[in-house]
C-alpha cells in the first residue's frame, strides 16, 4: 500500500481557504496558488467539504483536489485510521478516488466526477443496476489492514451507546430527547434483540461501505459507473447491511425524509437477484436461486431494522457534538419512529 503523507496543518473557520490552498500546493505542486478557486459541497452532515481546482482556459476545472474538514469530536464515532487505509486499498482496487494526504483534522483527495443521487435517479433502472454491480465489487475486497473478518457492527454500536448523553443543556432539545428518544437501557435492549436475530440467520460478513446515502453516490453517465464516496463507516459487517441501509436512504434525508419511498418487495426482489447474480461471477459461485433471493429479502429488511438503528444512535451523539448546522435530534428521532414502526413486521419475515 502507497505512503500517504501526513501534513502538519489544521484547518478551521478562520483560515480554511488560505490553509486549503498550502495543502493544495503540497500534492500538486505543478498547480498555480494564484490560480486556485473554490467550490464548497455543503451536503454532508459529517464533515465540512470544499474542492480546489484551477481553471482551465474553457473555465472549467479538469481536476478537483477534495479538502475534507472532520466534524467537530467525529474521532469518538469514526476511526479515522482505518478511514485512511480504506480509501487507500479501495483505491488500489479500483473502487474510490486517491487519497493524496492527511493533516491534522482531515483528509485531502480524489474527486469522482457525476451527479450525486436523489429519490427519483436512484430508482432508475440503469442506475440501480450500476448500484447492485458496484457494492457486488465491494464486497468481494478484503482489505490487508483488517486482521478480522468479524461482524464490527454491534460492538460498534455498543460502543456508541456508552456516548449517549444523559441530557441536553438546551432546555428544548432536552425536553425532546426526553420525551421522543428511548431510555439507554430500552435501547440496549433493543441492541441485543437485533444482534441475536440477525447473528443467527448465518449470513457471511463482508467489507462494506455502510454509508450508502444517496449523496455518497457518483453516477458518471458518460462512463457508464457510478463510484462510492466517503469511506468512514467502512468495516465488515454482514452481507445484507449495505443493502438493507441503502434501501432506507430511498427516503432521502433531512426535512425530505419520507419512508414511503422504502422499496417494495417486487423492486427489492430484482434489486437483490442483480446484485447476486453479479456476487456470483465474481466469486465463481452457483446459479442464483429464487431460494438464495427470498432469503437475502429477508436478511436485507431485518438489516435495515439494524441501520436505522445505527443512525439514530448515530444522530443522538452528533447532536450533541456536532457544529453543523443540522438537526441531528429530529433525524434520530426520525429513525427510531422508523425503526419501532417496521420492526415486528421485518422481525417476522422468515
Amino acid at each position: 500500500m502507497t505512503s500517504i503523507p501526513d501534513l502538519n496543518y489544521h484547518i478551521d473557520d478562520s483560515n480554511i481557504y488560505e490553509t486549503a490552498k498550502d495543502i493544495i500546493m503540497k500534492v500538486k505542486p505543478s498547480w498555480e496558488r494564484s490560480n486556485l478557486k473554490f467550490k464548497v459541497f455543503d451536503e454532508g452532515i459529517t464533515n465540512k467539504l470544499i474542492g480546489g481546482f484551477q481553471e482551465s482556459s474553457f473555465g472549467q476545472a479538469k481536476d478537483i483536489v477534495l479538502i475534507r474538514v472532520y466534524g467537530e469530536k467525529t474521532d469518538l464515532i469514526i476511526d479515522r485510521n482505518a478511514e485512511k487505509k480504506n480509501m487507500a486499498e479501495l483505491y488500489e482496487a479500483g473502487l474510490c478516488p486517491p487519497l493524496y494526504a492527511t493533516f491534522e483534522n482531515g483528509l485531502a483527495y480524489g474527486f469522482a466526477p457525476g451527479v450525486t443521487l436523489d429519490e427519483k435517479t436512484v430508482r432508475d433502472e440503469t442506475i440501480r443496476k450500476l448500484i447492485a454491480k458496484e457494492m457486488a465489487r465491494l464486497h468481494i475486497v478484503q482489505p490487508k489492514h483488517i486482521s478480522s473478518k468479524k461482524c464490527a457492527l454491534f460492538d460498534k454500536l455498543k460502543e456508541w451507546l456508552k456516548l449517549i448523553p444523559e441530557s441536553f443543556s438546551n432546555r428544548e432539545m432536552n425536553e425532546k430527547f426526553k420525551k421522543k428518544i428511548p431510555p439507554k437501557e430500552n435501547l440496549e435492549a433493543e441492541l441485543l434483540e437485533l444482534e441475536q436475530c440477525i447473528e443467527s440467520l448465518g449470513y457471511p460478513t463482508v467489507f462494506s461501505h455502510n454509508d450508502l446515502l444517496l449523496k455518497n453516490i457518483i453516477y458518471n453517465k458518460e462512463e457508464g459507473k457510478v463510484t462510492f464516496i466517503d469511506q468512514e463507516y467502512g468495516m465488515y459487517n454482514y452481507q445484507p447491511f449495505d443493502i438493507g441501509n441503502h434501501f432506507c436512504e430511498y427516503a432521502g434525508i433531512g426535512e425530505v425524509t419520507d419512508y414511503s419511498l422504502y422499496p417494495d418487495k417486487e423492486y427489492q426482489l430484482s434489486w437483490i437477484r442483480e446484485y447476486l447474480e453479479q456476487w456470483s461471477r465474481l466469486t465463481s459461485g452457483p446459479k442464483v436461486t429464487d431460494t438464495d433471493v427470498r432469503k437475502m429479502y429477508c436478511g436485507v429488511n431485518k438489516c435495515a431494522l439494524a441501520a436505522h438503528f445505527f443512525w439514530g444512535v448515530w444522530g443522538i451523539i452528533q447532536a450533541k457534538f456536532s457544529a453543523i448546522d443540522f438537526d441531528y435530534l429530529e433525524y434520530a428521532v426520525v429513525r427510531f419512529n422508523e425503526y419501532f414502526a417496521r420492526k415486528n413486521e421485518f422481525l417476522a419475515l422468515q
